[in-house]
């Protein structure tokens, strides 16, 4: 199926990653939903797709990840705006500036994070990603053909002290990446991780951080791995996570992919011999 057939949603497309990662799409004829918490920012997105002669080819839609009902109704402006939907990319996240603006330099301990600070990060990070892959999957299913791309965070961030709002719960997508991959091994669809590989530019760090911006991996460099995952030429990748600031563009895309690729989660250890306890 030709590109400009295909129908992806992207959450938290409005800024950083998420609207690199929805132009990238966009730049290859893919029609995108685009889903962002906040209206500013999604504006701002049809703007440029505009200028970039790709405006039509963009929907838009205001919705919170952490209110449950609002995931129903993503599928449904899907299918009602486009008639189907081919590509899930679960991207919006939220950073620990919103617990404490200086983390980086005062990290936050775990005992400090308060319960609808936990429940609040989960619903974002865990329950969203899920639960609109588990509405989109039996499509994907059904027609042969999907993609899941899942963006999580360094393996590092997960388990480093001061991070237990945003590393656990980013941990637990990239595990049920794993899952989805096993789950939907040889139905055509596939699961994957794609990450930056290092911080950057983007809301998720606060200006209290002391990061010099510019020295920082810049969120355009997302477009190009997630453009060869969602072609036919990544038919058959799955269980991988990708790091974008090891994709090397003047490589073919699959030379490219085998650099920059490695399996997803623990996969050396998730194959290892179940032993009863």
């Amino acid at each position: 199926m030709p590109n400009d057939q295909r129908v992806a949603i992207v959450t938290g497309a409005g800024r950083g990653i998420g609207r690199a990662m929805t132009l990238g799409l966009l730049a290859v004829g893919i029609r995108v939903l685009g889903v962002d918490r906040d209206r500013a920012p999604l504006d701002e997105l049809a703007d440029l797709a505009a200028q970039r002669q790709a405006g039509t080819g963009l929907a838009t839609m205001q919705a919170d990840l952490a209110h449950e009902p609002v995931i129903a109704e993503i599928l449904a402006a899907t299918l009602q705006r486009f008639g189907r939907v081919d590509i899930l990319v679960n991207n919006a996240g939220i950073g620990q500036g919103i617990i404490r603006a200086d983390n980086w330099s005062n990290p936050i301990r775990f005992w400090e994070v308060e319960p609808a600070q936990w429940q609040l990060f989960v619903a974002v990070h865990s329950t969203a990603p899920f639960l609109l892959s588990r509405l989109v999957a039996p499509l994907l299913v059904e027609q042969g053909w999907g993609r899941i791309v899942n963006v999580t965070t360094s393996l590092g961030t997960m388990t480093r002290g001061g991070y237990a709002a945003y590393g656990p719960t980013k941990a637990a997508t990239e595990a049920m990446t794993s899952v989805m991959a096993y789950d939907l091994e040889g139905s055509g669809v596939t699961a994957n991780v794609l990450v930056p590989g290092g911080v950057t530019n983007t809301n998720i760090v606060p200006a209290e951080s002391g990061f010099d911006r510019a020295k920082m991996l810049q969120p355009e460099i997302m477009a190009p791995p997630l453009q060869y995952l969602v072609s036919d030429a990544a038919n058959g990748v799955s269980g991988q996570r990708f790091l974008a600031a090891h994709w090397d563009p003047s490589l073919p895309p699959a030379e490219a992919a085998a650099k920059a690729g490695a399996p997803v989660a623990w996969r050396s250890i998730a194959t290892l011999p179940i032993v009863p306890e």
